[in-house]
């Protein structure tokens, strides 16, 4: 984790909590005070990880944390108080957010911040996995769709259109993506 977001109303809480993330490694960190200006925040960039002290002055911090857990691959850590703890956790943990009680115990903040730096680096790899299945899939349909286009307008079959993409691929040194991109230029144009 690289960058994080603090949303607390209190001084104290700020000094903890920066503590904690520096001895973590975690080097740009950022604080705000109310969610208001959290999502405001959250509208121009992204945290790897966001840690919401609970309550705030503008509202509980249970739906801003469940917002920022469902739109992206921030990592979210909610603090409440120890009577509220069971029920807020039962309400988000669905939304893949961590809870801890007040007061803070560092040892359990520490596995909890653990726990959200592993899930996060665990996210950006199957998020990255999904880019690159999701440019793969887009690479067939442009491919099948210039093969279609071969067999329409030059009568080859579904094999000799499959094998001139490749061989005009290898013949030009790109890929069969660039090749079957050029062939949609000639005739779908």
């Amino acid at each position: 984790m690289e960058s994080a977001l603090i949303v607390t109303s209190t001084q104290k809480s700020i000094d903890f909590f920066t503590e904690m993330l520096n001895a973590a490694s975690i080097g740009q960190l950022v604080t705000v005070q109310t969610c208001g200006e959290a999502r405001r925040l959250l509208l121009e960039r992204e945290f790897d990880l966001v840690i919401i002290n609970a309550p705030l002055r503008d509202e509980s911090g249970e739906n801003l944390a469940r917002f920022i857990a469902s739109k992206g691959i921030s990592q979210v850590i909610l603090v409440v108080k120890s009577e509220y703890f069971e029920e807020v956790s039962a309400a988000t943990e669905e939304d893949g957010v961590l809870t801890v009680a007040k007061p803070i115990n560092r040892s359990l903040f520490w596995a909890a911040l653990k726990l959200a730096k592993s899930a996060g680096a665990r996210l950006k790899r199957m998020q990255a996995e999904n880019t690159k299945l999701q440019q793969r899939i887009e690479d067939i349909r442009i491919i099948d769709r210039a093969k279609c286009l071969l067999i329409s307008y030059l009568k080859l079959s579904e094999q000799e259109a499959h094998r001139f993409l490749e061989k005009q691929a290898m013949d030009m040194r790109i890929t069969k993506r660039a090749v079957a991109e050029g062939i949609l230029k000639m005739y779908e144009n």
